[in-house]
Order: C-alpha cells, then structure tokens, then sequence
C-alpha cells in the first residue's frame, strides 16, 4: 500500500470539486514494449491542417499538390526521388483524403455536456482540521464508496487470502498443484481470452464504481469490425482507473458503442504472477502488455481468426508517466515511447488516441519540483524494480481530506479518431515508417486534446505537455 501523505501546501491546490457530498504501467515487458529514441521529432507537433484551405476539397487539394509538385520536378529536370513508390505518410495521407474528404480539415464532433451533479456540504463536520462525511449518506453512495475500495485493495485481498490459505496444511496439496500451474501457465500472454468472463465484467459492481466518481465514456468515430485496433490510454494517471473502467469491464458501454469488437486491456506481466490475483484480472479480460501477447491477440481471434475486430488497449506512459500526474495538468511521456507504433505497423492496427480527462485529478502526490529528494528516490526504486511508489494521498473511506481513496472526481474517457495503417509491415518496420506513424500519433492526440480540453478540463492549470 501507498503511505497517507498530507497536502503540500507549496503546491497550487485544485479548486474544490470534491463529490463525496453530492446526491446523484513500467515492468521489463513495457519499458521494452516502448522502445526509446535519441531525440524527440524536430519541431512543434501540432496537429493543424495549413491556414487557408479550409474551404479546399481533399481531392481538390491532392490535385493542386500533385500539379505543383509535377511542375517543381519538371522545372528543376529533377525525377520523382521515390521512382513513383510512395512513402508511408503520403499512402496514408491519401487514405485520409479517400475517408474524409478533406486533407486535415475536419474537426472532431461535439459531444454532449454530461451534468455532474453539484457538491453539497451540509451535514459534513470537521475535526482536527479534517472534513468528515455526513452520517447520514444514501445507502447508494455507502455501496459506490466499498466498490472502489474493494478496487483498490483488491491486490491486497487476493494474495492475502492465498497467503491464509497457505496457513493450513490441508490446503498444501492443492496449493502445490496451483503454483506449478502459475509458473507454467501462458494464458496471460497466448491471446486466447479463455478466463476472460462477460458476467464478471458485467457485475453490477462495477457501474458502483464508475457511478462513485463519476466515469463516462464518448465515442468520436466508428470502428469497424473488418480493422483490429490499438488503443493508448492517456495519461497513465495513479492506478489508471479510468482505463480499467472502460476497457476492463462493461460498466461504461464500450460494447454497445463499438459492437462486434473485443477490446483486450493489458497490463503489467508481474501481476500474472500473484496467486488468486492474476485468475482474477483475467476474468475481466486482463493480458500482458508483452510484444508477444500483443502479436497473439492481433493475429488471431475475431470472426475470420485473424485479429479482425480485435482491439488492445495500451496506457502507453506507464509507471514514469505516474509519477507526474498533478490534479490539473496533462504531462505525457510520449515522445521516447514508440514501441507500441512499431507494434501496430507489424500487426496491421490502426491506432487510436484515448485521452482520460480527469484521470489525473483522482489523487494529489508530492511534486517534483518542490520535493526533488522524493523523486530521485522514486526514479531509483523504478529502476530496480521496474515498478514505483508515488507519494500520494487521496481522501478516506468516511473524510474527505486523508487517506488512499480517490477523490470523487468526474472522469471522461474519450476515443479519438483512429489512424489508419494499410498493411503489415512484416516483423522489423523501417525507422522512418515508425517515425512518421508516431509523429501523426502525436499530432492527433493534441488534437484531441484541444477539441475537447474547454469542455472536460476547464479547471485545468496547464496545458498538455508532451515532455519525454
């Protein structure tokens, strides 16, 4: 478990959006999934189409390039360098025109204006200088506030109760029996989804949890069956609520919205590894964000058992990107982050920015700036152990202002548009594809950011920073 840590009061304080009152990922497998790079693209990555060509069609456009282009080569006496081959980009480009019509120059869909229910505090009292809960709650919230308890300790609780019923020798035959079949199972790596359980991901307990901060999920564009798909879940946030909210079970509709695909969360390969706890991720369709669970779920599967309509979904900062997640702000590791792009350029995927607006709001952690000593200490922990502790603290089960739960807080998770990939490019994709499909990535996850930051983030005290 985390340490309750108080407030820094050097640290601007998010404005009071506290709901509790109101009625209504970096082991060995992911820091080598997410291959680094010696530098970041050169210059802004901004997303924007060019100024005045807003009312130009895309075919229009093409053409006009493709005549200009023509001319330049004619006029230099220069032939096409590429001896009529297109590059990655320009194929892809293309393909944008053909679904869009428009070279970058549409925009993303307003979405509805979901109403969070306002805070109220009468009945709360304090003490020490601490905000208690009411004792009169509705049993509702009472219920919401144990389901994401259970949540959060839910590691704790499985390996505890191995460890109770190790406790008795009876019990040691059958233990024996278990652990010879967790080091040498491979259901979390295979791509099978065989623990993967519909009536678990289905429990009424988990639209508790996401009515606890609350959690909505939107949808942007279609995603059909005939593609297969990565998702990146950003930002990593604390302990990544909102993916497992969304990915993890079918609390926020994601089968409804996207019917006919199966989307698959991955997670860190050292959870697979904790008795009682890893058959319990996998009920709810948990793999391992190994390359090689990646590759066994996108290449078979789905109707024509080739990975069509099937989705995973990445939360691509991982442990690192934990450790700046400040209420208020949106800093993603992302430029040295390219492993997942090769991973869909192997497969086929297109790839598909998600932004958790809120994810980030859920806990307040000591910040690196003002307490620079915990940092160094956290980023050398991370690099033994491939996993890190943040400094946090939340607020507890019956106050508002200490211990290890979230704040209720909303949380909207918004799928973006995906970014199409024409083919597999066999096992070692060329560097620049890899570069190029990044930099396009990148450029879309800012302009998913911008469309919807005024709606989802308006208390926000920084814009996106893409910083590592």
């Amino acid at each position: 478990m985390f340490p309750s840590l108080t407030s820094d009061p050097e640290r601007p304080q998010l404005p009071d959006r506290d709901f509790e009152s109101s009625i209504s990922t970096s082991n060995a497998d992911l820091d080598d999934l997410m291959l680094s790079t010696n530098g970041a693209p050169d210059g802004k990555l901004n997303g924007r189409a060019p100024s005045g060509t807003s009312n130009v069609t895309g075919e229009s456009y093409a053409a006009a390039a493709a005549a200009a282009a023509a001319e330049a080569n004619e006029r230099d006496g220069k032939e096409d360098p590429n001896n009529g081959e297109k590059r990655y980009a320009d194929a892809v480009a293309d393909t944008d025109v053909d679904n869009t019509g428009r070279h970058d120059q549409w925009s993303y869909p307003e979405l509805p204006i979901t109403a969070h229910p306002k805070s109220i505090k009468t009945g709360s009292w304090r003490a020490g200088g601490i905000r208690f809960a009411p004792l009169r709650v509705p049993m509702r919230r009472r219920l919401q506030t144990a389901a994401v308890l259970f949540h959060c300790m839910s590691i704790a609780t499985f390996v505890s109760a191995f460890w109770l019923i190790c406790a008795n020798p009876l019990a040691w035959p059958i233990i024996i029996i278990y652990l010879i079949h967790l080091a040498l199972s491979t259901a979390g790596t295979n791509g099978n989804l065989t623990y993967r359980s519909e009536w678990v991901r289905s429990l009424k307990l988990w639209k508790l949890f996401t009515g606890y901060f609350p959690m909505k999920l939107h949808k942007t564009h279609e995603l059909p069956t005939d593609r297969k798909y990565i998702l990146g879940y950003h930002p990593h946030g604390i302990i990544s609520h909102g993916a497992f909210a969304a990915f993890g079970t079918n609390a926020l509709g994601f089968r409804e919205l996207f019917p006919g695909i199966t989307n698959t969360l991955l997670t860190l390969d050292s959870n697979f590894r904790l008795p009682f706890y890893r058959d319990y991720i996998m009920l709810h369709g948990l793999q391992s964000v190994s390359k090689e669970s990646i590759w066994n779920l996108l290449s078979k599967g789905g109707p024509s058992n080739d990975g069509r309509g099937r989705a995973v979904t990445i939360v691509v900062g991982g442990a690192r990107e934990s450790l700046e997640a400040q209420p208020g702000s949106l800093r993603l590791i992302l430029k040295s982050r390219k492993g997942f792009v090769k991973m869909a350029l192997r497969t086929g995927a297109d790839l598909v920015p998600v932004i958790g607006f809120g994810e980030n709001d859920l806990y307040d952690q000591l910040s690196p700036k003002t307490h620079p000593l915990v940092h160094r200490i956290q980023m050398i922990f991370l690099k033994v152990f491939k996993f890190t502790v943040p400094a946090l603290h939340g607020r507890g089960v019956l106050n508002y202002d200490v211990g290890l739960m979230p704040y209720r807080r909303p949380v909207n998770i918004v799928i973006g548009r995906p970014i199409r990939v024409d083919k597999a490019h066999g096992p070692q994709p060329g560097q620049q594809d890899i570069d190029e499909l990044h930099e396009r990535y990148v450029q879309e996850i800012e302009k998913l950011w911008d469309a919807y930051k005024d709606q989802f983030a308006a208390d926000r005290k920084a814009e996106l920073e893409i910083f590592a």
